[in-house]
């Protein structure tokens, strides 16, 4: 049977749950974080909350449920009751990249969640403890590449979890430079980081926002970002292409807000209206540019779209790449 498109169900609510619901929110509403504290994710979420509580007088309560690559999060929302008090802070991995990942996939990303809006894009960045770096004399890709291959199967790869963008760029570069990492999936993006830092890790993919700091601060040298071209919060790094001269690399990642199917469609529009507004204003569009984060706030409909052009185009990365879940 074919599956009905996200734009369709966009506007298919429940008749039984009211929709003028015109005392929603009476309580607080959670957004779950299918990752650990400290990543990008979880930072794009605090960043929205605080917004949202004031616009509707009530809590927006960010919840951390990591594990499974977002798996875990993921399906929580799916099985939520629709009625606008439980949303997710989905990505590019619990709806571009895990059906293709994972044989057996507790929630169906398409049919089981109502899309509300694309939150931010962001460029993944190549990174290395600067520690390391300085030790073993790692100024560019290339260097890392040389070190690597001398080194078969000794360097290993963190990553924010099976199945995430960071996950798959390090995959996508594995392939392209024939270098061998052992990959070592987190429950998130902080964790991994904090084990780069300490040398537990050898290099990382991470998403740009959530690496930032640590890059300011001298503890990570960025190698490269993913994106096809140069991130304007690092200007003088350069990208994969330009780096390594894979044509072509590109591995981003995006998140946004999503409700579980059946949602009344006027709880979706007011959540995606105040999340626009609220990403328009200066203090939260400057913060997030100045992390390498580009925000957005695009409808339900072109958020939706995003998903299934993005869940095509990384089946074909994880068949090409050859990824799989540890």
């Amino acid at each position: 049977m074919a599956r009905p498109s996200l734009n369709r169900r966009l506007v298919l609510g429940s008749a039984t749950t009211a929709l003028a619901q015109t005392g929603w929110p009476n309580k607080p509403v959670r957004i779950v974080v299918p990752f650990a504290p400290g990543g990008t994710t979880d930072l794009l979420a605090r960043a929205v909350a605080p917004e949202l509580s004031k616009t509707f007088g009530q809590q927006f309560v960010v919840e951390n449920k990591a594990g499974a690559g977002g798996n875990l999060g993921a399906e929580a929302v799916a099985k939520s009751a629709p009625d606008g008090y439980t949303l997710l802070m989905g990505t590019v991995g619990t709806h571009g990249i895990n059906r293709a990942l994972y044989p057996k996939l507790p929630y169906d990303p398409f049919n089981d969640f109502a899309p509300i809006t694309l939150v931010a894009a962001v460029p993944n960045v190549m990174v290395v403890p600067a520690d390391a770096a300085r030790a073993n004399n790692i100024h560019t890709v290339q260097d890392f590449i040389k070190l690597a291959k001398s080194r078969p199967g000794k360097l290993n790869m963190g990553s924010s979890g099976n199945g995430t963008s960071i996950h798959l760029a390090g995959e996508l570069f594995k392939s392209q430079t024939g270098v061998f990492m052992t990959h070592i999936p987190y429950r998130g993006s902080g964790p991994a980081l904090l084990d780069l830092v300490g040398g537990q890790v050898d290099v990382m993919f991470d998403n740009l926002p959530s690496a930032m700091q640590l890059i300011k601060s001298g503890k990570l040298k960025a190698l490269a970002v993913t994106s096809l071209t140069r991130s304007a919060a690092l200007p003088d790094v350069p990208t994969i292409e330009e780096a390594a001269g894979l044509k072509g690399f590109e591995a981003t990642s995006w998140f946004g807000l999503l409700a579980p199917a059946g949602t009344p469609p006027d709880i979706v529009s007011r959540v995606q209206q105040e999340v626009a507004r609220a990403l328009n204003t200066p203090a939260i569009k400057e913060k997030m540019l100045s992390q390498g984060a580009i925000p957005s706030g695009n409808t339900p409909a072109q958020f939706a779209s995003l998903i299934e052009s993005e869940h095509k185009k990384w089946a074909q990365v994880v068949k090409v790449s050859g990824a799989r879940v540890d």
